[in-house]
C-alpha cells in the first residue's frame, strides 16, 4: 500500500473552538471537508494531500491519515489488530518509531499503556519481517504512529505532522506566558482583519499577535519555518513534491502597500525579544516597534482599523485587585483615544472584563490551554451610535 497516492480518512486536529477557522483555511486550499467537530475536521485524501495541509494550516494541531478501524475490548485486542497490519510498508527500514495515543476507555486508564501495546505490535511485526527492530522514543521526529480508542471504537493512523503545527516554528523567544501561534492565529481570524486596516497591538509580551497579523496580511504560511515532518519518515516518501511545494510557499508571499502594524510594550526587553521573534519570521520590516506603556501608542488616524490586547488575567500571572484598574483603564483608552476602531480584549477572566466599562456587541469563545476564554469585540465609534 503506497499512501501517498492511496485515499483514506484524514482527521486534522485544533484546540477546542478553533474548527471554524480551520474550516475556512481548509477550504481555501480546495479541499471539500467530510465533517467538523469541537476540536477539527474530516477529509478525504492522501499523504500527499496531508503534505500541502501541513505546509499551509495556521491553526491545525495534527494532520491524522487512517490506516485501520477496528472493535477493541482490551489491550490485547489492540496488539492483536495492530501486529496484523503490513507495518513493512509504511515504516523504512532504520526509522524511529514514535507512537502517541488518544485513550477514552474503561478498560485502562493510561495513555502510556495504550501507546506501548501499539509500539511492540509494531515492533514485533517488523523484527519477524525483517529481523531486526525500528528505534523507538518519544520525540516525535521520524515516523508516528497515532492511536485514538475511544470505548471499544479504535483507530490507528499515521501522524504525518509529528511536533504540533500549533507552534509555527519561528517564535525563539516565547516570554512569559505567550499566546500559542495557533490560537493568536484563530482570534485574528475571528477579528475578521484582512490587512488592509492598521493593526494595533499594546501590551505586545513576545509580539505573537503582530507577527501572526504581519503573515497573514503577507500570506507567510507556517511551513516557511520548518524543515521536518513525520511524513518524510514513510516508505515511498516523494522530496522532490515536497520541494515543490515548499519552494511554492515563498513565490506565493505578497507585498501590501501601506501595512500598518504596531506592537508595543512599557517593558523594553519584551519589544527586543518581540524584534527577534519578527526576525526569525522575516516581518520585522513590516512592525513597528514602541517602547511605551499602552496608553501612550501611537494610535494611526483611520477608521476600520483593529486594537487588539491580551493582558493578564490573573490566572497564570498578575494580581486580580492590580488588574481590575488596568482592566478599567484600558477601556478608558479604548474609549477615549481609539475611535474608528475596532476593539477587542483576549481574557480568561470574564469578572475582570466587566471592569472594562464598554459592552460587548460579540463575546468569541476560545480555550487558552485549560482556560475557558472570550474574545470581546467592541465598536469605538468615532460619533455617536447612529
Amino acid at each position: 500500500m503506497n499512501v501517498f497516492s492511496q485515499p483514506s480518512l484524514i482527521t486534522i486536529t485544533c484546540h477546542k473552538r478553533m474548527t471554524p477557522y480551520l474550516v475556512e483555511e481548509i477550504k481555501e486550499l480546495g479541499f471539500q471537508i467530510q465533517s467538523s467537530f469541537i476540536t477539527g475536521v474530516q477529509l478525504e485524501g492522501t499523504v500527499t494531500d496531508c503534505i500541502r495541509l501541513n505546509l499551509h494550516l495556521r491553526c491545525a494541531s495534527q494532520v491524522l491519515y487512517q490506516l485501520k478501524k477496528f472493535t477493541a475490548r482490551h489491550p490485547d485486542d489492540i496488539y492483536k489488530n495492530v501486529t496484523a497490519y503490513n507495518w513493512e510498508n509504511i515504516i523504512p527500514e532504520k526509522a524511529h518509531l514514535s507512537v502517541t495515543s488518544n485513550v477514552h476507555t474503561a478498560t485502562i486508564n493510561n495513555n502510556m499503556f495504550a501507546s506501548l501495546r501499539v509500539k511492540d505490535a509494531i515492533v514485533d511485526r517488523l523484527r519477524a519481517k525483517r529481523g531486526q527492530r525500528p528505534d523507538t522514543g518519544s520525540a516525535l521526529t521520524g515516523t508516528v504512529i497515532h492511536l485514538f480508542w475511544k470505548n471499544e471504537d479504535a483507530t490507528i493512523f499515521i501522524d504525518t505532522s509529528g511536533d504540533s503545527l500549533s507552534r509555527h516554528g519561528y517564535r525563539k523567544i516565547p516570554g512569559k506566558a505567550p499566546m500559542l501561534e495557533s490560537l493568536a492565529a484563530a482570534t485574528i481570524f475571528a477579528t475578521g482583519w484582512k490587512g488592509k486596516s492598521p493593526f494595533i497591538n499594546p501590551m505586545c509580551g513576545s509580539g505573537t499577535l503582530a507577527i501572526e497579523a504581519a503573515m497573514i496580511a503577507t500570506n507567510r504560511k507556517p511551513g516557511l519555518f520548518r524543515t521536518n515532518y513525520a511524513f518524510m519518515h514513510l516508505q515511498h516518501y516523494n522530496q522532490e513534491y515536497y520541494f515543490e511545494q515548499d519552494a511554492l510557499l515563498e513565490t506565493q508571499i505578497k507585498d501590501v502597500d501601506d501595512l500598518k502594524i504596531i506592537a508595543s510594550d512599557i517593558d523594553e526587553n519584551a519589544i527586543t525579544n518581540a524584534r527577534k521573534n519578527a526576525i526569525a519570521a522575516g516581518v520585522e520590516k513590516l512592525i513597528t516597534f514602541q517602547v511605551c506603556d499602552y496608553s501612550q501608542t501611537k494610535i494611526p488616524e483611520e477608521s476600520d482599523g483593529v486594537i487588539f490586547f491580551n493582558p493578564e488575567y490573573g490566572e497564570r500571572l498578575g494580581d486580580v485587585q492590580a488588574l481590575q484598574k488596568t482592566y478599567k483603564e484600558i477601556g478608558d483608552f479604548l474609549k477615549q483615544k481609539c475611535k474608528g476602531y475596532r476593539g477587542y480584549i483576549f481574557t480568561g477572566n470574564i469578572a475582570l472584563a466587566k471592569k472594562i466599562g464598554l459592552r460587548a456587541n460579540r463575546k468569541i469563545e476560545f480555550y487558552n490551554s485549560t482556560i475557558d476564554c472570550r474574545l470581546l469585540e467592541y465598536e469605538l465609534y468615532s460619533g455617536s451610535k447612529r
